[in-house]
């Protein structure tokens, strides 16, 4: 049965601590727009208080994410055990993109490590917390984080990586534009300035 929490419980956070993977989930407004599901890893989640949660997005090959939180704020989480007994949990919420020059940008970097080709922190205001049973989750065995999108990451080099954010990530597959694209244009224009 499910369960609904207004808020992530003492014991919901040790489940969320426990997990090796998340996933994210956001979609455009348009019916036509395509909906977003992307598995995360690496330590790259934080719960932040009851209610609001962070994490660091690592460049992809699409900036999905953070275009439709700039249309329309909405996001979903989820969490499956897929050792010990089984559970999945969702939170609900509006999200926001902090790119490199908002204000609070280094309050909010501070609390992950330090990841070659993070791009932006996506912050998470959690208004519904959901658990239901997990029983049809398989059992897998955790082996390891994947190193390859660091090591892509740091091979690129900040030039490299600009250029591919340029290329890649500065509209959804919709056409949407992101807030990474607002702040490259910003950066440039400063760049220009001096």
């Amino acid at each position: 049965m499910a369960k609904v929490f207004g808020r992530i419980t003492d014991d919901l956070q040790k489940f969320i601590h426990a997990q090796q993977i998340f996933f994210v989930a956001t979609a455009p407004l348009s019916p036509a727009g395509h909906i977003n599901l992307s598995p995360k890893g690496l330590d790259s989640f934080r719960i932040l208080s009851p209610n609001r949660v962070a994490y660091l997005d690592l460049t992809g090959s699409g900036n999905e994410t953070s275009a439709h939180l700039a249309e329309n704020q909405r996001i979903t989480f989820m969490f499956c055990a897929f050792q010990g007994k089984p559970l999945i949990l969702r939170l609900y919420g509006q999200g926001r993109v902090l790119t490199p020059d908002a204000l609070d940008w280094h309050t909010q970097a501070d609390l992950f490590p330090t990841i070659p080709g993070t791009r932006q922190i996506i912050i998470a205001e959690i208004d519904r917390v959901q658990t239901s049973c997990g029983t049809g989750v398989p059992l897998y065995e955790f082996e390891g984080q994947r190193s390859d999108i660091v090591e892509w990451a740091q091979k690129k080099g900040d030039r490299g990586m600009w250029d591919y954010w340029q290329l890649k990530n500065q509209t959804s597959v919709d056409g949407l534009p992101t807030p990474l694209a607002g702040w490259m244009e910003r950066s440039q224009q400063e760049i220009g300035g001096n």
